[in-house]
């Protein structure tokens, strides 16, 4: 289900967020390693419930789907207004976000992911989605499986007394919502008219984040 250089990506990117979520942790004289591995172990729950969660729904559409950190490579209009090599932006701005604020704020959108049909979409439909192309209603039922799953494990994180895992799921579902570049929030706002499910999730999830500071 995951492949070797996907598995890569997303080990990195697990590393990464574990920085940006303990900076103040790792630069303090006494550090608190429990809270550290907690937090570590809400990381990798919530990452692969994420990509578990999309990687399932794009299953049922016949599609696959391959993880790899935030890169930016185009800057314009033309066609060869691009970097030839992609710089890992998500990565980049893990490391520097914490360091600038001292420690008060985050990123964790480091990941992106492509899709491609596999070999049975050409020759079976799903109902409504009679059509062998991918489209960005596809994409957006995906990456809206992911964020909706990490909001669905916070719920499940706090009812049995893990709020920092929560915390965690949380703020992963409310980066998975910027609607910028590939990252998800740009396939979930594309996916329907007016952005109508972007909306509604991210009303949801705002309502969640909001709770969120209650659980510091």
């Amino acid at each position: 289900m995951i492949k070797l250089k996907e598995g890569g990506h997303i080990f990195l990117a697990i590393i990464v967020l574990l920085f940006t979520f303990n900076y103040l942790q790792f630069i303090s004289r006494t550090p608190d390693y429990a809270s550290i591995f907690l937090s570590l172990i809400g990381i990798v729950l919530v990452a692969f419930t994420s990509i578990v969660a999309k990687k399932i729904t794009a299953y049922y559409y016949e599609i696959t789907i391959e993880h790899k950190s935030w890169n930016f490579q185009r800057f314009g209009l033309r066609r060869d207004a691009y970097l030839k090599t992609p710089i890992p932006i998500g990565i980049i701005l893990a490391f520097i976000i914490p360091i600038i604020s001292f420690g008060k704020l985050i990123w964790m959108a480091v990941l992106e992911f492509d899709a491609e049909g596999t070999s049975a979409r050409a020759s079976k439909r799903h109902g409504l989605f009679s059509f062998t192309e991918i489209t960005d209603i596809h994409l957006g039922l995906i990456a809206a499986s992911g964020v909706i799953a990490c909001l669905a494990l916070s719920i499940l994180a706090y009812l049995v007394n893990f709020p920092e895992i929560a915390r965690v799921g949380i703020y992963y579902a409310a980066f998975s919502l910027i609607p910028f570049s590939n990252l998800d929030g740009t396939k979930i706002f594309f996916a329907s008219k007016r952005a109508l499910l972007w909306i509604i999730l991210a009303s949801i999830t705002a309502i969640f984040l909001s709770y969120s500071f209650l659980l510091i």
